[in-house]
């Protein structure tokens, strides 16, 4: 057997973890009902969102902030996953917009279209708090929610030195 030496792109990990997720989410919601099954799922979601997170962060070695959040958006968008509209890249913002996701529409086509939110797009803001906390996620519209596009716009405070390492 032969070792991978490429990581699985993102949206196929995540069409891996929804063929996992659906039946369970299905059965919790059966069960426990919809919202209960949605606040389970979405709580789950974000806890992995950040454990990635931190993940990215200690491969970084040290290339965190705004710069090193950049430079791993490949991952997300590796085999088109994500086509993206670059608005601009200062050192302490990152603003640009998807035009089209994949993730959304591997959602819908499995079925899972009313939880793909909690799948993917909900991770964007919590994967910063793992990788560094310091990035906030304004976002308004989302392609999953129904809108042309979804409007990213990533930030460190003013006066925060990017050099400086939020996870000991």
């Amino acid at each position: 057997m032969s070792e991978r030496t490429e990581p699985l792109p993102i949206l196929e990990q995540r069409r891996i973890e929804a063929r996992v997720i659906k039946p369970i989410y299905d059965e919790m919601a059966a069960r426990l009902g919809v919202e209960v099954a949605r606040t389970i799922l979405g709580a789950a979601i974000e806890k992995a969102a950040i454990a990635q997170g931190r993940s990215f962060a200690e491969a970084a070695d040290g290339r965190l902030g705004i710069e090193g959040f950049a430079a791993i958006q490949k991952h997300w968008t590796a085999n088109g996953a994500l086509e993206i509209e670059t608005i601009g890249q200062t050192g302490d913002r990152l603003d640009f917009n998807v035009t089209r996701c994949r993730y959304s529409e591997m959602y819908r086509e499995m079925g899972l279209g009313e939880i793909g939110h909690l799948l993917s797009c909900n991770r964007d803001g919590t994967f910063c708090q793992g990788f560094d906390p310091r990035i906030t996620l304004e976002r308004t519209q989302t392609i999953m929610g129904g809108a042309s596009h979804c409007d990213f716009r990533y930030s460190i405070a003013p006066n925060t030195d990017a050099t400086d390492s939020p996870n000991p």
